[in-house]
């Protein structure tokens, strides 16, 4: 063994010791910190506490995090870490920060380390009101602004939390603008509430998450009304009225009407009559103020014709008077009332026509007025019907206008009058009502409300189910209107519908797995010659149960892994599918711990890889063996399998070959001159812990000693020649020990020191032969021990007060400042002691503890 190796041995101790001062210190200071997005699955690693300290680990509290007992790694457990729950509200901007305290090492320390939970996007913005209501004048002037106070609240923080406004479907009328943190509503347009009195838009609040989350409010602006317009008399609003001679007191003559744009008080409109009005007018005449509406004062008596003229005033607020006028004409009665005599031409039952729907124009009777009916007389149909009269010789004839439709109305009322015309009035004298049938024919088929209908229906359902009832309406009658149902001729035979109602059954268990969707069309058949029939289609989607587990791709997973990776090095991919969908069919893998420990790997974030979290050593384990198991996030119940998965280990060349014979550099073996040539002397036994080519080894002496040589493949030293004289004297051999491994091979040296002597007293050195420039040969001649090692014990020390130096002054540093941190911890718990719970103050109590006893 070299001095070098030795020197490394002698402070190892040391350095270690110094180290783990300094990692105290680091934990003493609160470095130790560990973050981690919230809302992760179970088995997600966060981190490992193997650089910090030794094992065991035992972790206090495990309500949100798992912790190994063996390598320290800390894993999320079942209860999710949400960070808006975890963190109160004032304090979520400074960081959400979970102390947790475990016990480490063989004498149970108890110490602290840190979790900082990371905010993710997982909250859209809220508004707590449905709507927001807003009146405005339409009189408001272009750029007026006004507050919106009801905003909404996002409870992530930065740009997850920060929230930006947009407004939907704003016609651009308003628009928005954001002032000293003030959201206010803008009008660009001028607003008329005449033209529109409503505006329904949508207040859209974003953040600026990765993705952004998005809600909305409803804005509803209501513009409210200024007295801006003045009444004006509609076109309908009658000129010219006729009454009989003989009409009675009350008798309504005519209604005028005048409307004004505006609402409430501002529309208020009031009828008078012009002072213009003659005595006669204004005798025989009132006027109602508030409808218009011209009524006879008083009974008349006259047998002669006249016309009064009323010139009617509508008044409104700040508004001048409009005008209208309504020349009323005065007829005198018919000596004796009048008759119409009716010959029927069409079908008819007790005076009753009856007319097939769907037929062209049809003459149905002959109609004659008889009896005295004074000057211009005639006849006429009164109201809007699908019905004519012809005048033709002194006679009228009577016929439909159009195509009766049976289902649009089944009988119609015929009004014919007599009427009377005097200038430019005519006045209603006597009437007759005529009755018309309309008789049905097929002419309807029967109608679906939808023609398309859309189901839900989890697999795995019971047989003989009923999905949904269709119902079709025919609007003719009797046999006509009566419907049938059945199904289309290419529906699957699993479905099966109720002629009479129309209830649509599946007589199986349907399996999404199998057939995500089906189609029915079910047909609706009236029992009118001929019949019709119309179509609806039914569209079923099977909705997916959690019935199927994680399937892997493969038995039994085999990887290969390179010993001495790095930490977090990917080992595989672990394959395995659900064939159900969305959160059914999403897999989390974890790797399972138990009796077989899973070794050095973890599958983080619930992904897919394989992954280690430590270096892996083939020396001290070649082969690990465990289980992974894949469970899917079924919401009522999840499902999981589990596959064995085999990693070995590969061998690299990180081992130098180890002598065991001989046990040291100062060993000693006399040979007599008397040994003939070919005569094994000793040997050099070294083990390589490495396999393969790495470990296969190889012996070369570098000062060859010319009576002595080493087989390079057993090490075996034989004596070469005959000894002489010259060769009575002690032989130094160096000899290099050599692997064989990939790129380069690693060595060992040692020496084999054989005395020539006729004695055969025991042989022994003083002090460790020198070691010759190496790869270079060097002579034959035995070579001389080393002048001294103080140059290099002094180096060494040198070395290690220095490393002491620099590690006594972090401790001293990180001991201030936990002191400083200490006391302020312990003012702040003695304030808050009435609200902390016993749970909280035990992992205090023992940190306090610790650091007393230190």
């Amino acid at each position: 063994m070299d001095y070098g190796t030795a020197a490394n041995m002698s402070r190892a101790p040391q350095i270690q010791t110094l180290l783990i001062v300094v990692h105290l210190g680091l934990i003493m200071c609160g470095a130790v910190r560990f973050s981690i997005p919230e809302e992760q699955g179970a088995g997600v690693l966060v981190g490992t506490l193997s650089p910090y300290f030794s094992s065991p680990y035992q972790l206090l509290t495990q309500d949100y995090l798992r912790l190994d007992h063996n390598t320290g790694n800390l894993y999320t457990t079942e209860k999710r870490m949400d960070r808006e729950e975890l963190c109160p509200e004032e304090t979520r901007a400074d960081g959400c920060i979970i102390r947790h305290t475990v016990i480490v090492g063989a004498t149970e320390d108890p110490v602290q380390f840190s979790v900082i939970v990371e905010d993710i996007n997982d909250n859209a913005p809220h508004f707590e009101n449905l709507e927001i209501h807003l009146n405005l004048s339409e009189d408001v002037t272009i750029g007026a602004a006004f507050l919106l106070d009801f905003l909404a609240q996002d409870r992530d923080i930065g740009s997850n939390g920060h929230i930006l406004y947009l407004l939907d479907r704003s016609d651009g009328v308003f628009d928005l603008e954001v002032e000293n943190e003030d959201l206010k509503l803008v009008v660009k347009a001028p607003l008329d509430r005449e033209t529109k009195d409503e505006y329904n838009m949508a207040l859209v609040a974003k953040d600026r998450g990765s993705p952004s989350l998005t809600s909305s409010v409803a804005l509803i602006i209501t513009v409210t009304d200024v007295n801006d317009n003045c009444p004006i008399f509609s076109p309908h609003s009658p000129h010219n009225a006729t009454i009989l001679a003989d009409s009675p007191k009350n008798t309504l003559v005519a209604q005028v009407k005048a409307t004004d744009l505006d609402l409430g008080s501002n529309s208020a409109i009031t009828y008078s009559f012009s002072p213009k009005v003659s005595e006669r007018a204004m005798g025989l005449f009132s006027l109602d103020s508030l409808t218009g509406s011209i009524i006879l004062r008083q009974n008349l008596h006259s047998d002669d014709m006249e016309e009064l003229i009323l010139k009617v005033l509508a008044i409104s607020p700040h508004c001048s008077p409009v005008d209208t006028r309504v020349t009323v004409s005065v007829l005198p009665r018919p000596k004796e009332e009048p008759t119409i005599k009716m010959g029927f031409i069409a079908r008819h039952e007790n005076q009753t026509l009856i007319v097939a729907e769907n037929e062209p124009p049809t003459p149905l009777a002959v109609l004659e007025l008889q009896g005295d009916t004074g000057f211009n007389s005639s006849l006429y149909i009164e109201g809007e019907v699908p019905f004519t009269l012809s005048h033709l010789r002194g006679k009228y004839l009577l016929s439909t206008s159009k195509p009766l439709d049976y289902e649009e109305k089944r009988e119609h009322h015929i009004s014919v009058v007599v009427q009377r015309s005097a200038q430019e009035s005519v006045i209603t004298i006597s009437a007759r009502v005529i009755w018309v049938a309309v008789a049905d024919v097929n002419d309807n088929p029967p109608l679906f409300p939808l023609s398309f209908y859309e189901l839900e229906l989890e697999e795995n359902n019971r047989p003989g189910v009923e999905l949904l009832q269709v119902t079709a309406s025919d609007a003719d009658s009797g046999d006509n209107s009566r419907v049938a149902y059945r199904l289309g001729a290419h529906t699957s035979r699993i479905f099966n519908i109720d002629h009479s109602t129309g209830q649509l059954f599946v007589s199986v268990s349907l399996d999404r797995e199998q057939q995500q969707t089906h189609t029915v069309r079910v047909i609706a058949q009236d029992s009118g010659s001929p019949p019709l029939e119309t179509t609806a289609t039914v569209h079923i989607q099977v909705v997916d149960q959690n019935d199927n587990s994680p399937v892997f791709v493969m038995p039994h997973f085999i990887f290969f892994i390179r010993e001495n990776v790095p930490v977090l090095a990917q080992v595989g991919a672990i394959g395995a599918t659900d064939a159900d969908e969305g959160d059914n069919g999403k897999i989390s893998m974890y790797v399972m711990n138990g009796l077989n420990d899973s070794g050095p790997f973890v599958i983080p974030n619930s992904k897919k890889t394989l992954h280690t979290t430590t270096r892996l050593d083939r020396e001290m384990q070649d082969r690990y063996e465990f289980w992974v198991m894949a469970s899917d996030n079924g919401s009522r119940i999840r499902l999981s399998s589990s596959v064995k998965v085999t990693v070995y280990v590969e061998d690299i060349n990180d081992n130098q070959p180890k002598v065991i014979l001989p046990e040291s550099n100062v060993s000693c073996l006399t040979v007599s001159p008397d040994t003939t040539a070919g005569t094994t002397i000793t040997r050099v036994y070294a083990v390589d812990q490495d396999s393969g080519m790495n470990s296969e080894l190889m012996y070369t002496v570098i000062n060859q000693s010319q009576p002595f040589k080493v087989d390079p493949r057993t090490g075996n030293i034989t004596l070469a020649q005959r000894l002489l004289g010259p060769d009575l004297r002690m032989h130094n051999l160096f000899i290099v020990v050599s692997d064989r491994g990939k790129p380069s091979p690693l060595h060992t040296a040692v020496w084999v020191n054989l005395l020539v002597n006729d004695s055969l007293d025991t042989c022994h050195l003083d002090c460790e032969p020198q070691e010759p420039f190496w790869p270079s040969p060097a002579t034959s001649e035995s070579v001389g021990c080393p002048a001294s090692t103080e140059s290099i014990e002094s180096s060494n020390q040198i070395h290690i007060i220095l490393f002491i130096g620099l590690g006594m002054m972090v401790i001293s540093i990180c001991l201030f400042v936990g002191t400083v941190i200490l006391h302020r911890r312990r003012k702040r718990s003695q304030r808050e002691a009435k609200v902390n719970t016993k749970e909280s103050e035990v992992p205090l109590k023992l940190l306090d503890k610790y650091y007393t006893d230190e």
